[in-house]
């Protein structure tokens, strides 16, 4: 398994019950800013019953964009609505209400070095435990 899959898999499993975190925060927290659908495809290849909360990781846009998958989108809707959250019909929900947000120690916890956290959070705009 590559390191960026491991990478991948650790991120998403630190995501708590009822909370969501984009690809593209996955791909940053493994230290890769650019790679979202890298971890698309990472998530797409999950075989069924490993525990990974694949249905916490939605677009940054607050829907579920689910494609080309073992997993639907129905399913990613229903699971997040078990977890409390609210999602509709057309599959969107407010993102910033749900969004997984890591304090200071986790961050430090996946060994982030402190050039790239800087660098990062001047672009990004949910990245303000970075600081």
């Amino acid at each position: 398994m590559s390191d960026f899959k491991k990478g991948v898999l650790r991120v998403v499993k630190l995501v708590p019950y009822g909370k969501v975190i984009s690809y593209g925060q996955v791909a940053l927290y493994v230290g890769i800013p650019r790679a979202a659908r890298q971890v698309g495809w990472t998530l797409n290849q999950l075989k069924e019953g490993e525990k990974v909360p694949w249905w916490r990781v939605v677009n940054n846009f607050g829907r579920i964009s689910i494609k080309g998958s073992n997993f639907s989108a129905a399913q990613q809707r229903d699971l997040l609505i078990k977890e409390g959250v609210e999602v509709s019909e057309d599959l969107t929900f407010e993102i910033d209400k749900y969004r997984f947000m890591p304090d200071k120690n986790l961050i430090k916890e996946l060994g982030l070095d402190q050039n790239y956290l800087e660098m990062i959070s001047k672009h990004i705009r949910y990245s303000k435990y970075f600081r």
